[in-house]
């Protein structure tokens, strides 16, 4: 019997993968992301596990956590290995950092006060419940911009990364100082955190790429990607800001010549990094597609479509939606005026939504907190993604000069109607 059930988990998982491919392939040619289909095939998989009996909840909520804190590193990982720094783009890094940053405040803020009203509670743990529903998803984003310019794919990199980083900081500078007494004791925590933990990741990265250029084995990518996953959990429970040292590796290999400049320069292999950075690159996109099929599948047979039928649930996530996609139309409004499209439509919430909501501390959780919220505002804002995105791909096709016309049409048609 044993066997059958091994056998029949390798099946289930190969089948996963290959669907989790073909989306990728619909995903492409219709704009429409991978991650609403991952989703919807979860939530099969949650009524067909309902029908035949099996209950896994609880097996499934740990191994979702797992997996996001994995698929979280790997994604991070594989947009800073995309990201080439050079003074040309100092424009687009500084413009993304500050729209990202911007709008992770403000929102949070504005759905902050939605939420004292929606839970009654105070104000501090209604804005550790907004804050994950505030936070762009690198996971759906940086998949699906493969058709954009690459200025606005570049730009889409840059915010949706920035979003993660500030808005997990964010997350963790909240809870670890709810406590403290003044802005000022604040102020000084962030401090150290953030110096304590770039120190850090400077000479993580140095160290490991002197280390690795040295190995002659094969067999050492893997070994990185270990100790990779070591230092981040070391920093988590040493309550720094661990994702910064992932971002700052990542930069350091896809940017040795910015990082290894002067005398340091003398002791690099440029053979030997290049080799490494090539085929690094290509572990992580293949397992930052593995993790992020599995988050994601797993994440929608968790949950059940009975929970956005509650008419609250559904005023509340228009609510916040309205409030993402309002202040988006502003700020890139003001940096972009008539180029903003379709960006405008690209602010889907996803893994770090998901992974900050269950890391929410059993001492800021309500009970009068319904998920069917989170799901709506994941889903919905996925779709507007899918709208814009098709919307743009279909008037390249067509040759259509008024692109941007088209798309803000839609969105803001699916903003008024929120």
């Amino acid at each position: 019997m044993a066997i059958f059930q091994s056998y029949g988990f390798i099946i289930s998982v190969s089948i996963i993968l290959i669907i989790s491919y073909l989306f990728n392939i619909i995903a492409k040619r219709t704009g429409i992301p991978s991650v609403l289909m991952l989703i919807t095939t979860g939530v099969i998989i949650h009524y067909v596990m309902i029908a035949t009996g099996v209950d896994g909840g609880k097996d499934l909520f740990s191994i979702l956590e797992i997996l996001g804190i994995i698929g979280l590193i790997m994604i991070v990982l594989e947009a800073a290995l995309d990201l080439k720094l050079t003074k040309d783009k100092r424009g687009i890094i500084i413009k993304s950092f500050t729209i990202a940053l911007f709008s992770l405040i403000v929102t949070s803020f504005l759905i902050a006060y939605i939420m004292q009203i929606y839970i009654d509670c105070d104000f501090l743990t209604a804005l550790i419940y907004a804050l994950p529903l505030s936070i762009m998803s690198s996971a759906i984003v940086i998949p699906s911009v493969s058709i954009l310019p690459e200025d606005k794919k570049e730009f889409m990199i840059y915010e949706s990364t920035f979003s993660d980083i500030l808005g997990i900081m964010y997350f963790y500078f909240l809870i670890q100082n709810a406590e403290a007494t003044g802005a000022t004791s604040v102020g000084i925590n962030i401090l150290i955190t953030i110096i304590a933990t770039v120190a850090l990741a400077l000479v993580a990265s140095y160290g490991l790429v002197f280390l690795f250029q040295n190995i002659k084995t094969d067999v050492k990518l893997f070994l990185l990607i270990a100790v990779l996953l070591l230092l981040y959990s070391i920093g988590k429970t040493l309550h720094l800001s661990s994702l910064i040292i992932i971002l700052v590796f990542g930069l350091t290999l896809a940017n040795k010549h910015i990082f290894f400049r002067g005398k340091l320069a003398w002791y690099i292999k440029n053979d030997a990094i290049d080799k490494m950075y090539k085929d690094f690159h290509l572990v992580t996109l293949e397992s930052s597609f593995v993790v992020r099929t599995f988050f994601f599948v797993i994440f929608g047979s968790t949950i059940s479509l009975a929970a956005i039928l509650d008419f609250q649930v559904l005023v509340i996530s228009l609510s916040i939606l309205a409030i993402l996609f309002g202040f988006r139309w502003l700020i890139l409004k003001l940096f972009f005026r008539d180029e903003m499209h379709p960006m405008l439509s690209l602010a889907p919430r996803g893994l770090i939504t998901i992974l900050l909501f269950y890391s929410i501390p059993e001492s800021f959780q309500v009970a009068e907190f319904n998920t069917g919220v989170l799901l709506m505002v994941i889903i919905v804002s996925s779709i507007i993604m899918a709208i814009g995105l098709m919307k743009y791909k279909n008037n390249q096709k067509n040759g259509n000069n008024n692109v941007s016309d088209g798309v803000e049409d839609t969105t803001q048609s699916v903003t008024e109607n929120i």
